[in-house]
């Protein structure tokens, strides 16, 4: 009963805090609030400790909470699972927000929305956590709403500004494209299993896996394939996977925390926990399993590529996030569930960092986002390019760092993998280390080394309305004031990040990725032995590092460091010249692949083609002309031909009761 009562603390905690922001911010003031807020976390965080400890000793829960109708033997209830997936994501979720919201003291110390925002995060933060603890559909689909409605909300913080209005609702259409398809595999379930409970669905994994549907006469599919794809479309959503990457990108609108939040520990990753959630149902598809193989490659791929033209340091990290969830995926499509979440797990921590450290740049230049307009920063801002240096070793996957250990897994089980798709998919996570390793530290050196630049015109461009703390100039001008390092609310949460960062995956990969840590949270059918292989191979973390420094995917990323270092550090003058060279690729990189002006021209210029042809030969055409004004037509000629016989002559009354007589008379007799 004591630990039920704690896995109720977990998702309540920030949510009280919530509610009482919410409703009670203005009258308590903005320091009460953020402590409400930041205190309802840490309980959660503290909670989430003591829960995955007694997971780790043993101790499971699967059960109903709130039950909230039952119908026809279907019952619809709140209900937890507490195993030690579960566990895991609940310690990474409270952890990296307690993070940014003892950040956000400090970057949105000015903000006159200060009270709003700290609820909204809070609340995204319940609405993760009650995702990522449920044991049926229902919430599962009640947290992935959640979290799409907390985004929307978060990237159109600023309201007042049309960029960051046209990012949140791109970001909430894109997602219910994909929750569409995860509706529609939710409702499959539920008529083909009669139950949305987790434990009662996988029981019957067998029997859904005999049965086949027909989405077109003739053409039979096996249902469970069609329920994975459908639930992976969701997750393609959710987690930005190519072709629904779109709307991640324009999600930097919003302040620099969400992003942190938004790409590192929340709505991102709930497409990567949902598939090994599910991962019962997916072992049963290689069909739906190259499907997310093939997705997942192509997005780690090509999404990797556009962070290279990126000048926006707050953009060329939303692509490396959008880079490392294909590695997540495609993780999944090999049936490597754990090294999946173990990468998810590990890039939470440094993804946090690196856009943490991207905000206390940001303050420190004005709120200039340009990594053109910056340079030299090192010597002033030491905490935060030491952090940031951290997080872009992680990032690239340095031997010893955490970022390696996870991402170099993915890329040895894709090549041990023989699933449809394995090849192109090894190929594109091998190449798209050496192109991570160029958009990273090309970022880092144009920020923290090389000439200074933060002296030359810093407009204020994405990220604040107001001044920072210690800023001066209001963000227009010339920026006269040398930058410096953040306060110690900033830049604490980096530190706290950067120790994870470093240590996390070499504490943790012989349990979490050899040591079977996951146990029965996750299933891997003995044909989907990847992993396992892989396990062969390495039997410690520390002969894992030693073979990375000697891998390919080593020499990849170190090839990476050594040419951003000549262009950017010794031959500034080169990147144009390659540019002008590579003029085509450059462009097509730099218009995103051209998928916003698709999307612009034929979804949405699609349905304002539709939507105008339902308003001229719908509403004016049939509604308006045939139904609403063709009645009154109707009725005006009618009553313009009863008009004639309505004159008031008595006369004309006379002979129309005549004629009338005579026709009945007529009748009449022809029937004698």
């Amino acid at each position: 009963m004591k630990m039920q009562t704690l896995y109720l603390i977990v998702p309540l905690a920030p949510l009280l805090g919530a509610v009482i922001i919410g409703l009670f911010g203005k009258a308590i003031g903005r320091s009460a609030s953020h402590w409400v807020a930041i205190a309802g976390v840490a309980v959660s965080f503290m909670a989430s400790i003591a829960v995955f400890r007694d997971v780790l000793a043993g101790h499971e829960f699967n059960g109903g909470v709130y039950t909230w109708l039952e119908s026809d033997g279907l019952k619809l209830e709140v209900g937890f699972l507490i195993d030690r997936l579960s566990a895991l994501m609940m310690l990474v979720v409270t952890f990296i927000s307690l993070m940014v919201h003892i950040y956000t003291v400090g970057y949105m110390a000015d903000d006159p929305g200060y009270q709003r925002f700290f609820s909204y995060i809070s609340l995204f933060t319940f609405s993760m956590l009650m995702l990522v603890m449920a044991n049926n559909f229902l919430q599962l689909f009640f947290g992935w709403e959640a979290v799409g409605l907390m985004s929307y909300l978060l990237i159109g913080f600023w309201y007042d500004r049309p960029t960051a209005t046209y990012a949140s609702l791109k970001a909430f259409i894109v997602n219910r494209i994909g929750d569409f398809g995860f509706i529609l595999g939710i409702g499959l379930i539920a008529a083909y299993a009669g139950t949305l409970d987790y434990a009662h669905v996988f029981a019957q994994r067998q029997e859904l896996a005999s049965l086949n549907i027909e989405l077109f006469a003739g053409s039979p599919w096996l249902l469970l394939t069609v329920i994975c794809i459908c639930l992976f479309i969701g997750a393609m959503g959710k987690s930005a996977q190519f072709p629904l990457h779109v709307w991640l990108p324009d999600s930097m609108e919003g302040p620099t925390p969400i992003s942190a939040l938004i790409h590192a520990a929340t709505m991102v990753t709930a497409g990567i926990f949902m598939v090994s959630r599910m991962s019962p149902l997916f072992e049963l598809s290689e069909t739906a399993l190259s499907f997310v193989l093939v997705i997942g490659a192509i997005t780690a791929l090509f999404m990797g590529l556009l962070g290279i033209v990126q000048n926006d340091i707050k953009r060329i990290i939303a692509y490396s996030t959008l880079s490392q969830l294909g590695y997540m995926t495609v993780a999944l499509g090999v049936s490597a569930y754990a090294a999946a979440e173990f990468h998810l797990m590990t890039h939470a921590f440094f993804k946090a960092l690196l856009f943490l450290a991207a905000g206390s740049v940001i303050i420190a230049c004005h709120h200039n986002q340009d990594i053109r307009r910056m340079g030299g920063l090192w010597k002033h801002m030491k905490i935060t390019w030491i952090t940031a240096l951290i997080g872009s070793l992680a990032l690239i996957g340095f031997p010893f760092i955490s970022g390696f250990y996870s991402k170099d897994a993915i890329i040895e089980a894709v090549k041990l993998s023989n699933l449809p798709g394995s090849g192109f998919a090894s190929f594109a996570v091998t190449a798209g280390v050496f192109v991570t390793a160029v958009y990273t530290f090309r970022m880092f050196f144009l920020v923290f080394h090389g000439e200074e630049h933060f002296r030359e015109s810093c407009e204020a461009t994405h990220d604040a309305p107001l001044a920072p703390l210690g800023r001066e100039d209001g963000g227009e001008g010339k920026n006269d004031h040398k930058p410096q390092e953040s306060p110690w609310v900033v830049w604490l949460p980096l530190v706290l990040l950067a120790i994870p960062s470093v240590v996390i995956g070499f504490l943790t990969v012989d349990a979490v990725l050899f040591g079977n840590y996951f146990g029965n949270s996750i299933v891997v059918d003995a044909g989907h032995s990847a992993l396992a292989q892989l396990q062969q191979q390495f039997p410690s973390s520390l002969a894992m590092a030693l073979h990375g420094l000697v891998g390919l995917p080593f020499l990849l990323a170190m090839a990476g460091v050594a040419l951003t270092w000549f262009l950017y550090l010794k031959r500034p003058d080169l990147p144009a010249t390659i540019r002008s060279r590579l003029a085509p690729i450059y462009t097509l990189l730099d218009n995103k692949y051209y998928l916003d002006k698709f999307n612009d021209w034929f979804f949405a210029g699609g349905a304002r083609l539709i939507g105008r042809g339902l308003w001229k030969g719908g509403d004016q055409a049939l509604i308006d002309g045939v139904v609403v004004n063709g009645s009154a037509q109707v009725t005006h000629w009618i009553a313009s031909l009863l008009r004639h016989f309505q004159t008031g002559y008595i006369s004309q009354y006379a002979f129309a009761m005549v004629f009338g007589v005579f026709v009945l008379l007529t009748l009449w007799f022809n029937r004698i």
